[in-house]
């Protein structure tokens, strides 16, 4: 059977020896990034390749404490700009001590989210311009571009769905709260990244069972960082 049923018979797996490498997954909301995150550290585990799972905006105790502010729903509404600044301030920090340092030790880091949800969120959608985002990346981000990303796509009305059935009674964050139309655009804004540098991107299709998306990522992360290695 294809891998696409999540049913393929798996190979006894193979020890991975190579350089680390930087993964990001991306996408609109609910689209399961912080899970599938999760998903490929295990499975990277089996072939013996350290690595974990972070995310921004957050992930180190700086960048975490900036989260609290940039996602609280009662925060004053901010420019795009101001966003932007704040994202990259936690960025910063979150690069600085933990990503860089854990990929300088061989570990490979699998992050939910980095610079192109930016480039979504408060470029695409929200008028910050390009000239301004390059500035930032190249003082922020620099050379530490991931060798990998990865669109978990889904249509927007079903992402949004999703996401409020996981909050449940909880508040939802800032941007869970913008209109379908805007999720609907920044759907669009991931694809387009996708397309334009499909040497770095892939899509996803993240509808349908949780294994069956686990089996979709494995199978491009296999072919473009692993030399086609299988897992158990």
């Amino acid at each position: 059977m294809s891998s696409q049923d999540g049913s393929k018979r798996l190979k006894t797996p193979r020890k991975y020896s190579g350089p680390a490498r930087f993964i990001t997954l991306e996408g609109g909301e609910g689209t399961g990034k912080s899970t599938q995150s999760r998903h490929l550290v295990s499975a990277l585990a089996v072939l013996g390749v350290e690595a974990f799972a972070t995310r921004e905006p957050g992930g180190s105790p700086g960048a975490e404490y900036i989260r609290k502010s940039i996602l609280d729903p009662e925060r004053p509404d901010l420019s795009a700009l101001s966003e932007t600044l704040l994202f990259y301030a936690a960025r910063n920090d979150h690069l600085d001590t933990l990503i860089r340092p854990s990929l300088a030790k061989g570990i490979w880091v699998v992050c939910d989210r980095f610079s192109d949800s930016t480039r979504a969120y408060q470029g695409a959608l929200g008028l910050v311009s390009d000239a301004q985002l390059a500035v930032m990346e190249k003082l922020v981000v620099g050379p530490t571009v991931p060798d990998l990303t990865l669109v978990l796509d889904l249509p927007a009305k079903i992402g949004i769905e999703r996401a409020h059935q996981r909050r449940g009674d909880g508040k939802s964050d800032v941007f869970e709260r913008q209109s379908l139309e805007f999720h609907k655009k920044l759907r669009d804004a991931f694809l387009g990244f996708a397309k334009a540098a499909p040497e770095r991107f892939a899509v996803i299709d993240a509808s349908g069972d949780e294994a069956i998306v686990r089996q979709r990522i494995w199978d491009v992360v296999s072919e473009r960082l692993l030399g086609g290695a299988t897992h158990g």
